[in-house]
């Protein structure tokens, strides 16, 4: 019976994390544009469900993260959105197969690698809110160069074109997003998870979910 309530109340919390993912998409809080790119703060839920429930719902979580960056630019697109939807053509160009692997694989692999890093770190006897932080800045980071390294990968010649740049110019622009709108997510994320992590701490490990 226990362990049946300790499932009942892992399926409540991820349910309001993808909740909460859900509103900061409606609310358009959850992807930020700017220009022909969007600076995200989805991935911060992403990171925290993987941070009190573990692997499995983080990477759940990943695919909610995935999914509606996938709706987003389908239904509310931009110059670049066939990057992330095999369902939108814009400019002429479309989106394929490839779309939706930019768009899921990254984010899954969030939510799970957060969670472990989590867990190795507090294995090796790292302070909690530290462990936090560093699992927040370096699964941020790694979410952005998976994403832009697969674009510049698969979609190339594709997203120059959709810029309006020459193909020569794009390591330095996928470089760019990097150093800015990686760095400025990372920080965001190495600030605010373990602030939020200290706020629902005596909850969340109270009822020992994710252990």
């Amino acid at each position: 019976m226990s362990r049946q309530y300790s499932q009942i109340r892992q399926l409540t919390l991820a349910a309001f994390f993808i909740a909460i993912q859900v509103i900061m998409t409606v609310m358009q809080i959850g992807y930020i544009p700017i220009g022909p790119i969007n600076v995200t703060t989805m991935h911060i839920p992403v990171i925290l469900c993987g941070l009190f429930l573990g692997p499995a719902y983080g990477a759940l979580a990943g695919f909610v993260f995935g999914l509606t960056s996938m709706l987003r630019a389908t239904f509310v697109p931009g110059i670049t959105s066939f990057i992330f939807s095999p369902f939108i053509t814009v400019g002429g160009i479309s989106g394929n197969f490839w779309s939706l692997v930019i768009a899921f694989v990254p984010r899954i692999l969030l939510g799970y690698l957060s969670a472990k890093l989590f867990r190795i770190l507090r294995k090796r006897g790292v302070q909690d809110l530290v462990s936090c932080g560093i699992t927040a800045a370096v699964s941020t980071m790694t979410h952005t160069l998976l994403v832009m390294g697969m674009i510049g990968l698969l979609f190339g010649p594709s997203y120059a074109k959709a810029l309006g740049v020459d193909i020569s110019a794009l390591t330095g622009i996928i470089m760019g997003v990097i150093t800015s709108n990686g760095i400025l997510e990372t920080i965001a994320a190495a600030i605010i998870v373990p602030a939020l992590d200290k706020a629902l701490y005596p909850t969340i490990r109270r009822m020992r979910l994710g252990e």
